[in-house]
């Protein structure tokens, strides 16, 4: 993330952690899980519990975790920055907003929809970026064989996350 940027930022309670929610004037720039791998350093950004786009942000995470999902579409979201990423990782990430809600798909069929057959092990490492847990549905992606894989909030969250969207039906607008 860029630290020349101001960066406001507040911290919310989820069923699986603090999760916090960060925004730069362009948008939504992070959502992450306490002591998630890559959590940024907050230095210099600043604490900001009234900001509307972080506000809207916590309350689709609540009623994410009531069962009702997250926007469908990409439009229904608040403005995001996905700045702090490469050209190959913001088309990572724009590729995993075109999972439904509820499904999975494989690594080697996401690097297969961006065009990129071959880019299985770098679309797993961008995927690990996601500066936007739950926002950026990178919990949908498993390995080839429809196990387990990484992910940089937990293996126990990816689960439990899936497991939710599995027991959920999301109304369609």
């Amino acid at each position: 993330m860029q630290t020349s940027v101001q960066v406001d930022y507040k911290t919310t309670q989820s069923p699986l952690g603090n999760i916090t929610l960060a925004v730069s004037p362009q948008g939504l720039c992070g959502a992450w899980f306490e002591a998630q791998q890559y959590f940024p350093h907050l230095q210099g950004w600043q604490q900001n519990k009234e900001h509307p786009v972080l506000i809207s942000a916590e309350n689709r995470l609540k009623r994410y975790f009531q069962g009702h999902g997250l926007a469908s579409k990409a439009n229904d979201l608040p403005p995001l920055d996905l700045s702090s990423g490469t050209p190959f990782q913001q088309t990572v990430w724009q590729a995993l907003m075109q999972i439904p809600y509820g499904a999975t798909c494989s690594y080697g069929q996401l690097a297969l929809a961006i065009g990129k057959p071959a880019a299985v092990r770098a679309v797993g490492a961008a995927i690990g970026r996601n500066p936007l847990s739950l926002l950026i549905p990178c919990h949908r992606v498993l390995g080839h064989k429809g196990q387990m894989t990484g992910y940089a909030g937990g293996v126990w969250r990816k689960e439990a996350l899936l497991k939710l969207e599995a027991q959920t039906t999301l109304a369609e607008d």
